[in-house]
């Protein structure tokens, strides 16, 4: 249960009193409004950051604090809502738990809100991937600030417009995935050689070059009252995340710092219509960090410096950027069901064995970490369906997937949409691990490595671009 019972009564009048307060605006046709919030995410000491992988214990204190940051667009009688949350991963159970109350509270239909998370890596993981239990509390308490910043946002509506642009950034990171030549890099952690990829874990001093492509460019979703005072901006970019963290401290990252120097800059200070500020990942699941800056580099030094100069070039391509009342507002939803990569025999007597043994380490530093994964994995399903999502915003497409996509995928979800301004997001709805091509599967490496973090079917990056391609072109 998400929603604690306790809470119940108390959920129930706010319920009926929002809906009978905001759920029944009256609203033309041809009405464009737009409302922003925010809400707090920051959990308190003991709320575990544990991943299988990086595992940096509980939460001993916070750095900057974490933030749900929605932004709700009216079109007509047309919702949408879309919250981004600084939050490494958030996991279906809890999106759909924020949905539902976001859907009881203000009306807009579950399938036209977008949820996604950016990808700090100090922060909690709110899914059930852990070398803890689940915090049930704290997966409770963010189904429900996400919800209260989505319900913020919808009592903020006020008539608006909407800009929308890019800029290009390409030499501040690159693609974390090299390729080597055949034989250089060392067995991965099932003991297996061939492998042909430099990765996160793997080495090699026989690099060709990168593995994949870099997108660039910053978009920026601009949204200003009609009177053309600032509502909420929202970037766009596909970094992994930056780092340079202390131990066990609680931050928001560069997304934060993006957020917060945007609002520093654009903030009128009025309580009743605050200025937003957000930024999304796009598609960085083969980006890695930000590289490195000159100099002494200490803990959060980079996320500011990063996250600020992006703040500064959005607000001077703000000044360039046209707004308008856009003619068309609409979303469409699609579930695909997928292959789960589940562990054949050979793969669990493997994983039996070496966990039997307590003094083995097995061929790789990470063997015994992934022989624990393969055992989870053997209990996942056989296949489920993942959540595809696209919206038209006038002549703006965004299309959204659950995956840590990757951004040559990206790229060609661009390069094919029926927009010629078109975003994606990632991390959205859901989680369901990497998203490699089947090419960048061949040539493997930690992306493709099968656990609970990549563990979609090797067609799995086709299929979902296809969908996310065709839900564009539905909505043109």
């Amino acid at each position: 249960m998400l929603l604690a019972e306790s809470m119940r009564p108390y959920m129930q009048l706010v319920v009926c009193g929002i809906l009978l307060g905001l759920g029944t605006r009256a609203v033309s046709a041809d009405t464009f409004s737009a409302g922003a919030a925010t809400a707090d995410l920051t959990p308190g000491e003991g709320v575990s950051l544990d991943g299988p992988i990086s595992k940096p214990g509980p939460v001993r204190g916070v750095y900057d604090p974490l933030t749900s940051r929605a932004l709700v667009l009216q079109h007509g009688a047309t919702s949408v809502l879309i919250v981004v949350n600084d939050m490494c991963m958030i996991d279906r159970e809890v999106y759909d738990a924020a949905k539902k109350i976001v859907h009881e509270k203000t009306g807009i239909p579950v399938n036209h809100q977008l949820m996604a998370a950016t990808h700090s890596h100090a922060t909690p993981r709110v899914v059930r991937i852990s070398t803890r239990p689940p915090d049930e509390a704290y997966r409770s308490l963010v189904a429900e600030r996400i919800a209260q910043a989505a319900v913020r946002a919808f009592a903020n509506l006020a008539p608006a417009k909407v800009g929308f642009g890019t800029f290009s950034k390409p030499d501040i990171a690159a693609c974390r995935r090299s390729l080597c030549k055949a034989g250089s890099v060392g067995v991965n952690p099932f003991g297996e050689a061939g492998e042909v990829i430099k990765s996160v874990a793997g080495k090699s001093d026989a690099v060709i070059g990168p593995a994949g492509a870099v997108d660039p460019d910053l978009s920026v979703l601009s949204v200003q009252h009609a009177d053309g005072r600032p509502m909420a901006l929202l970037g766009n970019l596909s970094v992994h995340y930056c780092g340079g963290y202390a131990g066990g401290l609680v931050s928001a990252d560069y997304f934060g710092c993006y957020a917060r120097r945007l609002e520093s800059r654009l903030s009128s200070g009025d309580k009743d219509a605050p200025f937003v500020g957000i930024m999304s990942n796009a598609t960085s699941g083969d980006i890695g960090s930000f590289r490195r800056t000159e100099g002494p580099n200490p803990p959060w030094s980079r996320m500011k410096h990063f996250g600020g100069m992006l703040a500064e070039d959005s607000l001077e391509l703000l000044g360039k950027i046209k707004h308008q009342v856009p003619k068309s507002l609409n979303v469409v939803m699609a579930e695909i069901s997928l292959n789960v990569r589940k562990p054949n025999a050979e793969r669990i007597d493997w994983a039996t064995r070496l966990l039997n043994q307590p003094n083995s380490k097995g061929s790789h530093r990470w063997s015994r970490i992934y022989a624990q994964e393969a055992m989870q994995l053997h209990e996942f399903p056989d296949r489920y369906d993942v959540p595809l999502q696209a919206i038209r915003l006038g002549n703006i497409g965004i299309a959204a997937a659950p995956c840590e996509v990757f951004s040559e995928t990206g790229l060609a979800i661009k390069a094919n949409s029926p927009f010629a301004q078109t975003m994606t997001m990632e991390l959205a709805n859901g989680y369901s691990g990497y998203l490699p091509s089947e090419q960048q599967h061949g040539w493997g490496g930690y992306e493709t490595w099968p656990a609970r973090s990549s563990h979609l079917e090797v067609t799995a990056e086709a299929k979902i671009k296809n969908e996310l391609l065709r839900l564009l072109q539905q909505l043109r």
